[in-house]
């Protein structure tokens, strides 16, 4: 395994088990004990996780998430993918306002040269939708480790308009529990942008739902559709079929060339 990958081993080990061990994580991933060591420091010095003697415990609370770049390097190839996906159920013409977070980024890019009036929630998206016909910048304070902006300016912006459609991205999803951010600020944004919209189209990979987070962005069956991958759990599958809410799914593993 190259950095990269070890490092999303250890954390895919932390938020199945909460803890890992050196020594086991070395013979897991058949590398040394100095080399993984190596990789809990970075990751510690990311947020990611806090070092205990042996060892490291997972910081990934239902108030906490991992920081941006950490999440922009994980599952690149799959968030293009659903970005694009995304950004091909958008009509030219439409107003759309485009979630902070990597996935909404990813439709940010995939967006930059269409006809659309996008409200960027996120510097990251700001920056990729430069070649848009209109950009209206929120306003608002700037998260300065996630690159999104938020509070209370931003709402009130969101509140003098009527979009189109809400590019919505969040931290967990669950048919019963809602659609979930990590910390109430985002959540309040995500919920403002959702509620002047005609339309929400939550992209969210299947590795979401499952997961909890603190504080609930919307119901549900607030959402109009959804874009996620194959491996998005059957009875999310059951519920969305039930409720009326188109499912758009992405293959997990990118297609072999050719």
């Amino acid at each position: 395994m190259d950095s990269p990958q070890r490092q999303r081993f250890v954390l895919e080990e932390l938020r199945r088990t909460g803890r890992v061990e050196v020594g086991t994580l070395a013979s897991a991933m058949k590398t040394s004990e100095i080399t993984v060591r190596r990789d809990l420091e970075h990751l510690a010095s990311a947020g990611a996780l806090r070092r205990i003697r042996g060892g490291a415990v997972s910081t990934a609370l239902r108030g906490e998430g991992l920081p941006f770049d950490l999440r922009a390097a994980d599952e690149v190839s799959l968030k293009e993918r659903l970005g694009q996906a995304a950004a091909a159920m958008i009509v030219d013409g439409e107003a759309v306002s485009i979630d902070s977070g990597t996935t909404g980024a990813a439709a940010a890019r995939a967006l930059a040269h269409r006809r659309i009036t996008a409200l960027p929630m996120s510097l990251q998206s700001l920056i990729a939708l430069q070649g848009a016909a209109s950009i209206i910048v929120p306003g608002g304070e700037m998260n300065p480790v996630e690159g999104s902006f938020g509070g209370p300016l931003l709402q009130q912006s969101l509140k003098t308009l009527r979009l189109d459609t809400a590019l919505l991205s969040c931290c967990a999803a669950d048919p019963s529990a809602g659609v979930m951010a990590y910390t109430l600020g985002d959540a309040a944004s995500k919920r403002t942008a959702q509620e002047v919209a005609e339309r929400t189209i939550l992209i969210a990979e299947s590795t979401k739902f499952g997961r909890n987070a603190m504080a609930r962005i919307c119901q549900f069956d607030q959402v109009t559709a959804l874009v996620s991958d194959d491996g998005l759990p059957e009875s999310v599958r059951e519920y969305c079929h039930t409720h009326g809410i188109a499912i758009n799914l992405v293959p997990r593993e990118a297609p072999l060339p050719g």
